[in-house]
């Protein structure tokens, strides 16, 4: 098993800037590719951005340029610096996390932050 727990969240206003963390913990052997998801209310959730093992990142054009994700193998945690925020940035934000615990790579997620900014 796998547990994954996310912080940082919070409320800001329009401009300001949040750093959320996501910490892997449990049976790990492996962790391969993690991101970051959101979800507005009433929308479908989505993809944020995303780093692989190798530490490429890809990001929504939404977040290109403002947000920053990041990673620490040591730590088996994630980030997601986010800059310049925007009312429409408000949602629960997810991590994602693909870990090999024992010999299959399965999808963990987060219980999820809330980001929340004010216009």
């Amino acid at each position: 098993q796998v547990q994954l727990v996310e912080s940082g969240g919070g409320l800001v206003q329009t401009g300001g800037s949040l750093r959320l963390s996501c910490a892997a913990s449990g049976s790990i052997f492996r962790i391969h590719d993690m991101g970051w998801y959101r979800q507005a209310p009433g929308k479908q959730r989505e993809l944020v951005a995303v780093i692989t093992s190798g530490s490429s990142t890809n990001y929504a054009d939404s977040v290109k340029g403002r947000f920053t994700i990041s990673r620490d193998n040591a730590k088996n945690s994630m980030y997601l610096q986010m800059n310049s925020l925007k009312p429409e940035d408000t949602a629960v934000y997810y991590c994602n996390v693909h870990a090999q615990a024992t010999g299959v790579i399965a999808s963990y997620w987060g219980q999820g932050t809330q980001v929340t900014v004010s216009s």
